[in-house]
């Protein structure tokens, strides 16, 4: 059904229940027949522990006294209900409370109890901002109605409690339903028209009224529970505190508006002041009221409405002064102003107890605002007739000039090799993602292509550009037609698309397909590695900087784990960023107050326990820290310079360790890292600082990882490490079998020592086999290649006898010893595990 048909449906069908008087439609006012009673927080309540209260039907009691307790409300006269049939209804208005419980009894019926708390209202909800009750028992065998309130806002607050027929309610009902129908489709229809009217650079009364629109609107259906039908828990408390926050906005909006709606230079600074602090004043009152009472409920609803009357009384003087000095505006919006506040004075004039409870009031006020949107939204329409000439003029020389600047605008914004966008096109998508994050959340993926210097060694340059072609065109397919992709870098891509768990899960599979496609060219093939670090706007970061730091920080870690796989950001990875550059700029310190030194651990004959050779393991005597290992500290090595200066100390620690005891050190294991061995000339510098320190090479054993082999150019790496093993430094492959080197390295690369990583021997008997068959393989591989293996890790008896069966020589571990200062091991260390 067409909307404006659905509409004027809704419209008749008010119509004909105003005009319908059933003959059982009835409605009895009960608010002041009430008599009052107050009981503790702990109080059960039943038929016969009601009837023991002390009812006082002349005095409400006092706030104090129910505060953190039960009030209780009794019918003082039964008989009123008397032509009410079975199934009326107990009605009264919303407030807040933490319980809420009515209780109806009858001598012919089981007393009927209702119990409700926020949050669980469930149908005992009306429209016209009303919580009702349904009653089995006729009115005329009611003998008592109870209405019980656990900690609620206050007495004076409560000022409808009425008994409905049906009829009645539906009656009732049916009129705010069309109303809110009304009302609701008048200002919306005025706010998409003042969205319309003017695309440019909205004007400051605009922004205001637009704002204002959305805050009737939204009062509008939170106060008559016309939202409980798409939100069945809006209504109750719940809809009561964000009364407060909506009444309380929406008239300081308003209040700007006639601020600035005014011509310039018209009203005096001390009024536009005043105007805006009585405005701040609203707003700040309403959030007090909603969710930090500093005084009793009662007490903060009279500073509401007492704020509110300054602040018409601020624009009620703005009139004055406005009209005196011939205001045209002034004319076109007090017609709109003045049925509102004439509405808005009967509002507070019954909050303050000077008009009795009515629905004509609500309704009315209801109707004045739809009327004062329109008449606004109007005269809004005539202030920016003025400005169409204006716009009309700038708007042609504004054509002229985009054409021209639109050609220089995408070729400074497109990638000059993929036809994507450049790291300024994504900036610019970025931002304006980042703006429009009220129309829902964003993920950003970053994406770096691994080894592009290899696959351009491989390759060669041409080849290289074809897979950042092709890769491009494949990020665009897995990210589809609503995502941004853009090449930011030589090797790094970046998608910006809308999230969803489905949209996240499709790209996710899109891009793992994506991983491992083949490129041929020129004869020779690679197989595509993708490193992605993945961030959600605004979840993991709700600003664009931070947005780009923390899926770097992922893509960081991806690469960290091995390249080609994708991973998401976590907090902790911040956390680890800052404490390696926290310890980053302390370490340097540290090297000159002598605070790192090495701790060493055995390499021992499994069999004998004779000890072989030592590996030199880092520690950082931390001024606050205490004793740490590379564990806690070791995210700064990655740092180039930094760890080059490290491990550079390192090294030249173990150097003189070898020279100056020859007699508990004939050979030393240390670990380099990339930085160290990134060249053939770095190699020959590893043995200038050897002859330095007078140690021979045949005593120095150097230990690298698998990363370090893939993270550098196979050539570079080989020649290195040839030089080194020519001159008699023996090369050991550290954490053998965790990573993802190729076996051809193995054949090039001059490896001595394989050593099982510690994961397999600590599994060795906890994972069906799994880690027995991988080592098996090592040692095999090991001994047909005629490499020493070393098993580290090795902390029980049963590990050692385990792995000495399989043919595993030579290990390492705490059951030897655990690494400790050299001061600590003599000659007889190792014969001691012997005997």
């Amino acid at each position: 059904m067409p909307f404006r048909s659905f509409f004027v449906f809704i419209c008749l069908l008010v119509a004909a229940l105003s005009c319908t008087s059933p003959a059982h439609a009835k409605t009895v006012r009960l608010r002041s027949e009430m008599c009052y009673a107050t009981a503790a927080k702990d109080f059960h309540a039943t038929p016969a522990s009601l009837g023991r209260l002390s009812f006082d039907c002349r005095h409400a009691p006092a706030y104090s006294r129910y505060r953190e307790g039960w009030v209780w409300l009794k019918l003082r006269n039964p008989d009123a209900l008397a032509g009410l049939p079975s199934g009326w209804l107990l009605l009264t208005d919303q407030t807040r409370f933490k319980q809420m419980t009515a209780i109806v009894t009858s001598p012919v019926n089981r007393p009927q109890i209702t119990t409700i708390a926020p949050g669980s209202i469930g149908e005992h909800w009306a429209l016209g901002g009303m919580l009702r009750f349904a009653v089995d028992t006729p009115g005329s065998q009611v003998d008592n109605v109870y209405i019980g309130y656990r900690e609620m806002d206050g007495l004076p607050l409560m000022r409808k409690v009425t008994a409905s027929s049906p009829q009645s309610l539906l009656h009732l009902e049916g009129i705010w339903l069309g109303l809110m129908g009304i009302f609701a489709g008048a200002i919306l229809s005025a706010f998409a028209y003042n969205l319309l009217i003017y695309t440019g650079q909205r004007l400051v009364f605009q922004r205001w009224y637009l704002l204002w629109s959305l805050l009737v609107v939204a009062y509008g259906l939170t106060w008559t529970n016309v939202l409980a039908f798409v939100i069945p828990e809006y209504v109750g408390p719940v809809a009561v505190t964000f009364d407060y926050v909506l009444v309380a906005g929406l008239i300081a909006a308003g209040n700007m508006f006639f601020l600035v709606v005014v011509e310039e230079g018209l009203l005096p600074r001390w009024l536009v002041r005043w105007g805006t602090i009585c405005a701040c004043l609203n707003l700040a009152v309403g959030l007090l009221a909603a969710f930090s009472p500093i005084a009793t409920p009662v007490t903060i609803d009279r500073w509401l409405n007492t704020v509110f009357v300054l602040s018409v009384a601020s624009v009620a003087t703005g009139t004055v002064i406005a009209l005196r000095a011939r205001s045209r505006v002034v004319w076109f919006y007090l017609p709109g102003w003045t049925p509102v506040l004439s509405v808005f004075i009967l509002r507070v004039s019954r909050n303050f107890g000077l008009v009795i409870q009515d629905d004509v009031v609500d309704m009315a006020t209801f109707a004045a605002l739809a009327f004062e949107s329109i008449a606004l939204s109007l005269a809004i329409a005539d202030r920016f007739r003025l400005l169409g000439k204006e716009r009309d003029a700038a708007e042609q020389a504004r054509k002229v000039a985009e054409v021209e600047s639109e050609t220089f605008r995408r070729a400074a914004q497109t990638d000059y090799l993929t036809g994507l966008g450049n790291r300024a096109a994504f900036q610019t998508a970025l931002r304006t993602m980042c703006d429009s994050a009220p129309l829902g959340p964003f993920m950003l993926l970053l994406v770096d292509v691994d080894h592009l210097k290899h696959i351009n060694d491989r390759l060669g340059h041409d080849g290289g550009d074809l897979l950042l072609i092709n890769v491009g065109r494949g990020l665009l397919t897995a990210g589809g037609p609503s995502a941004h992709v853009s090449r930011i870098g030589g090797d790094e891509f970046a998608i910006l698309l809308p999230w969803t768990s489905m949209e996240e899960m499709r790209i996710r599979n899109a891009l793992e397909q994506l991983q491992g496609t083949t490129l041929n060219h020129g004869g020779r093939t690679w197989a595509l590695s993708l490193s992605i670090g993945l961030a959600r706007f605004p979840r993991d970061a709700n600003d664009a900087d931070v947005l780009v730091k923390n899926a770097d920080l992922a893509l960081y870690q991806a690469k960290q784990e091995g390249r080609r796989r994708l991973l998401d950001y976590a907090p902790h990875l911040r956390e680890q960023l800052d404490s390696r550059q926290l310890f980053g700029q302390e370490a340097r310190q540290g090297i000159e107050r002598g605070e790192f030194s090495l701790h060493y651990q055995p390499i021992v004959d499994i069999e004998s326990g004779a000890v072989g050779t030592y590996e030199a393991l880092l520690r950082w005597q931390h001024p606050v820290h205490g004793l740490m290992t590379p564990s806690v500290f070791g995210d700064m090595l990655n740092e180039r310079k930094l760890g080059l200066a490290v491990q550079q100390h390192v090294l030249d620690m173990g150097l003189a360790a070898l020279r100056d005891n020859p007699d508990r050190l004939s050979k030393l294991s240390i670990n380099l890292i990339g930085a160290q061995l990134d060249c053939p000339h770095a190699a020959n510098r590893l043995l200038a600082r050897l002859r330095d320190f007078s140690v021979a090479p045949q005593r120095l054993c150097i230990e690298v990882t698998e990363d370090f082999v893939l993270g550098r150019a196979v050539d570079e790496t080989a020649k290195a490490l040839d030089i080194l093993h020519e001159a008699g430094v023996t090369v050991a492959l550290d954490d053998f079998g965790t990573g993802y080197a190729s076996l051809i390295h193995l054949k090039h690369l001059p490896f001595d020592v394989l050593k099982i990583d510690r994961s397999f021997t600590l599994g060795l008997f906890d994972d069906d086999g799994q880690s027995e068959a991988i080592i098996r393989a090592i040692i095999g591989l090991g001994q047909n290649l005629g490499k020493q293996v070393v098993a580290e890790g090795i902390e029980t008896e049963a590990q050692r006898r385990k792995l000495a069966e399989m043919g595993c020589r030579l290990g390492q571990g705490y059951l030897f010893a655990r690494p400790a200062p050299l001061q600590t091991f003599s000659p007889i260390h190792a014969a001691a595990y012997a005997a």
